[in-house]
């Protein structure tokens, strides 16, 4: 079946044949079939052929125009007026618009959502379009097509917000040649539009908090919000109604007072103030320009700062920008706070089986629950604070070197506790409970080996579970008697139940027993023998 096309452009082929145009390329240009404009082309052949005129006429009368093809020309008769011009267009003026032939080319464009001042820029260089911008923007708007809603600007008060991005900044020129790429950080006060650079290597999450800090400071004051872009340094999730915040920023916040707002992403316009102030600084202040090192990049925005873009008179505020900042918007600003924010360090981490995180090569404990569960580090050069995925500390140790361990003891399980970590003054109180014998028998068993006895106390207590405390008591006292203080006497004891050793008392007097004077005697008459000999 053949296509049939619209009248607009059945009249674009028309008017673009007679402009001498390929049927491949009007067919290229129009999107349409080359058969179907061959079909028209014949068409137009045939209807250019001029007409017979009807039998008994004088004279040949002019071909009428049925819409469905170029008009035919026809020659005036002698002595009449000169035939009238097609009609024009509905909606056009009374001279048809430069822009008619090419009606079907300027309608795909405006479907594709294409500005009045493009379409004129495509049709003068792939058309070779001769007039100027302004018919085609008289003819678009003779269409009548339906315009999107104008932006709505909104401005803000004193000291009510600021608004934050990154730019390309300008390239460092090492000592061996090599450049290396930098990122211009702004903030823009939106009343004033007072503003701070610095320029830093990355677009880290520290990085941007130190920016907008250094900012506060230079600014002597803080503004109760802050728009920013939806970097990663910052957003951890894009969303428009509930957005996820990197945590430090959050802190960062909430240190400062301030309440951090995150645009629409793929939303420039939300933050179209600092959006054409990076561009300013980038044109005006760094374009064309190498420095040899960070600092005097950022000394050298600090002074156009100062010379250029505090003295300028705003384009829109139509107001100096430094006189306008000390009259208006410093006093409206909040106060600093008295310190300036912690600097930390932070990370995911997931819990040990031992229920610790690794912390900067360290090693730092969680309450048992948090096993292997995802928490939130933050440290510094001192502190440690451990946090849930609520943001809610649950530990905090003293900073510790790398390879070292700091556990509290209220995370260690009841279960997990040994004897020997609870010390021998509590297992001497657990084996009083068996009965004053046994606690008599260990107090004697510590006193005599010292250290080793904690394990035996541990031991001790083992057989409670198995025997009867009487069973122990006599073992003990037994054992006591012959100061035996080995824990596997304890236990033969218990198994034979041997009877304590019995105790003798010494006597002074005996017949077999002789004086002492008896013994002197012996002995000197021992001596007086051998000295006759």
């Amino acid at each position: 079946m053949a296509n049939h096309l619209k009248m607009a452009a059945v009249q674009t082929v028309y008017t673009l044949l007679e402009r001498g145009w390929s049927q491949r390329r009007i067919a290229r240009t129009l999107g349409i079939d080359r058969g179907t404009v061959a079909r028209y082309a014949r068409m137009a052949r045939d209807r250019a052929k001029p007409a017979r005129a009807p039998l008994g006429s004088d004279r040949a009368s002019p071909t009428a125009y049925d819409g469905q093809g170029p008009p035919k020309p026809a020659k005036a008769p002698t002595g009449s007026d000169p035939p009238k011009p097609a009609t024009p267009p509905i909606g056009s003026s009374s001279q048809p618009s430069q822009c008619e032939p090419l009606r079907a080319i300027i309608l795909v464009k405006l479907d594709q959502g294409l500005t009045a001042k493009r379409i004129h820029q495509d049709l003068v260089a792939e058309h070779g379009f001769e007039f100027a911008y302004h018919s085609v923007r008289r003819f678009v708007r003779r269409l009548g097509r339906s315009k999107s809603l104008p932006f709505r600007r909104m401005e803000c008060g004193p000291g009510e917000q600021a608004q934050i991005d990154f730019g390309t900044g300008a390239p460092i020129i090492r000592p061996d040649g090599k450049r290396r790429r930098t990122h211009i950080f702004r903030v823009v006060l939106s009343h004033s539009r007072k503003a701070y650079s610095e320029v830093v290597y990355r677009q880290t999450t520290d990085d941007f908090i130190r920016c907008i800090e250094n900012a506060f400071w230079h600014f002597g004051g803080v503004p109760k919000t802050l728009v920013i872009d939806n970097l990663k340094a910052a957003v951890t999730k894009a969303d428009w109604f509930d957005p996820d915040l990197n945590p430090k920023v959050q802190a960062f916040g909430e240190h400062y007072g301030t309440v951090i707002l995150p645009t629409r992403p793929r939303m420039p316009r939300h933050k179209g103030k600092i959006e054409n102030q990076v561009g300013y600084a980038k044109n005006n202040a760094l374009k064309g320009r190498t420095f040899e090192s960070l600092e005097d990049q950022n000394r050298h925005l600090r002074d156009w700062e100062t010379s250029i873009a505090d003295t300028r008179i705003h384009g829109t505020t139509r107001k100096q920008v430094s006189k306008h900042f000390r009259e208006v918007e410093r006093s409206a600003l909040q106060p600093l706070p008295v310190e300036r924010f912690p600097f930390f360090h932070e990370a995911e981490r997931t819990v040990h089986r031992d229920a610790h995180v690794e912390v900067d090569k360290a090693f730092y404990s969680v309450p048992p629950e948090y096993v292997a569960r995802k928490v939130w580090a933050r440290w510094d050069g001192r502190m440690v604070h451990i946090f849930n995925h609520r943001m809610e500390q649950i530990a905090v140790h003293l900073k510790s070197e790398p390879g070292r361990f700091r556990t509290e003891p209220t995370h260690i399980a009841p279960e997990k506790i040994s004897g020997v970590e609870r010390g021998a003054t509590w297992l001497l109180d657990q084996v009083g409970l068996i009965g004053p014998q046994s606690s008599r028998w260990a107090e004697e068993m510590l006193q005599e080996r010292g250290i080793q006895g904690v394990r035996v106390l541990m031991g001790l207590l083992s057989l409670s579970k198995r025997h009867p405390d009487d069973a122990i008591e006599t073992a003990c006292q037994t054992a006591s008697t012959h100061g035996a203080y080995r824990l596997r006497i304890i236990r033969e004891l218990i198994k034979r139940q041997a009877p304590k050793q019995e105790q003798f008392e010494f006597i002074d007097t005996h017949p077999i027993i002789r004086s002492l004077s008896e013994y002197g005697e012996l002995v000197r008459t021992a001596f007086t023998k051998e000295s006759c000999v």
